[in-house]
């Protein structure tokens, strides 16, 4: 099959992208992935032995009220080397791929379906789309096309994550690389230097609490990086000294609060389908099994689609 890929974006991955600032490498989204189901193991052997993939085995807590809780470490968890977007980028392989192509809709035409891209420019003679987006985004794109997916779709709710990035001269004095922050405006952060094939000077992701993310998506910028270093300094109790480089970055859509039962979604009158974390669980686990099961449907219906033209043949 010759399969085609557009992003929106200026590179692939999505929440699973890394940010770069000349040496920093911050995985601003997806920290760390856990592999549970079978398919995703033997899917993440093959990253690991492709050395796009590997362990990130450093200490992780728990952090409530300044105090450290032990015992985090159990879980194996697995990180892009050199950032998390190198998963993405392997995953490519083999496709054609469109950075800074953002869809506004699907719509059918004569050859199949089309891409119509917000200024009018459009892909077109597409036997099948999947659509890999946010469920509030991708209700946006499919809602004339497919009305049914759409409705289903726009049903999921979200919850934003705030993000901010630091880096900074000085390893900062904290005996882990990752905690979770209870009791706080955090959530979760990382010493993001830690992980593997990482390199130049300290660097860390703060996520803010979903419930603290959306209430304060829309405040400005110094006011929530302002609040997000206080934060940090009550969760670990080492005030955060003045950065080298920041930078705030708002996920609206981070995290699917109720995701669907179901794995994927598949209209077989059009050949769209969509997938994502929103269908199978807010993991990197969730995104990949889904995907994998709309694609075991797309190439169903394909294969059944030229049965029926080598029969009316």
């Amino acid at each position: 099959m010759d399969v085609a890929v557009f992003d929106k974006a200026r590179g692939t991955g999505g929440r699973a992208s890394t940010h770069r600032r000349g040496d920093y490498a911050f995985d601003a989204g997806a920290q760390y992935f856990t592999a549970r189901d079978l398919v995703f193991v033997e899917q993440v052997a093959e990253w690991v032995a492709a050395g796009v993939a590997a362990e990130w085995g450093e200490e992780t807590v728990r952090l409530r009220a300044g105090e450290i809780m032990p015992g985090q470490a159990s879980k194996q968890r697995f990180v892009g080397v050199r950032g998390m977007s190198a998963i993405s980028r392997h995953a490519a392989l083999g496709c054609r791929v469109t950075t800074g192509f953002p869809v506004a809709r699907l719509e059918p035409d004569r050859d199949g379906m089309s891409l119509v891209r917000q200024d009018g420019q459009r892909e077109c003679g597409f036997d099948a789309v999947v659509v890999a987006a946010p469920a509030p985004q991708t209700a946006a794109m499919i809602r004339s096309a497919a009305p049914g997916l759409a409705a289903v779709a726009e049903r999921v709710p979200f919850s934003a994550c705030l993000a901010l990035m630091v880096a900074f001269e000085q390893r900062l004095p904290l005996g882990f690389d990752g905690a979770f922050v209870d009791d706080s405006p955090l959530s979760w952060i990382a010493r993001d230097s830690s992980k593997p094939g990482r390199c130049g000077d300290e660097t860390w992701v703060l996520h803010a609490g979903p419930s603290w993310s959306d209430q304060n998506f829309g405040a400005e910028a110094d006011s929530v990086v302002r609040s997000l270093c206080e934060a940090f300094a009550a969760a670990t109790g080492v005030a955060m000294p003045e950065p080298r480089y920041s930078r705030l970055h708002r996920w609206r859509f981070a995290l699917p609060t109720e995701p669907l039962p179901d794995r994927c979604l598949f209209d077989s009158a059009t050949g769209i389908g969509v997938c994502g974390d929103w269908c199978a669980g807010p993991r990197v686990e969730g995104a990949f099994l889904s995907g994998t099961a709309l694609a075991e449907r797309v190439v169903q219906w394909l294969a059944q689609g030229a049965t029926s033209r080598a029969r009316r043949s």
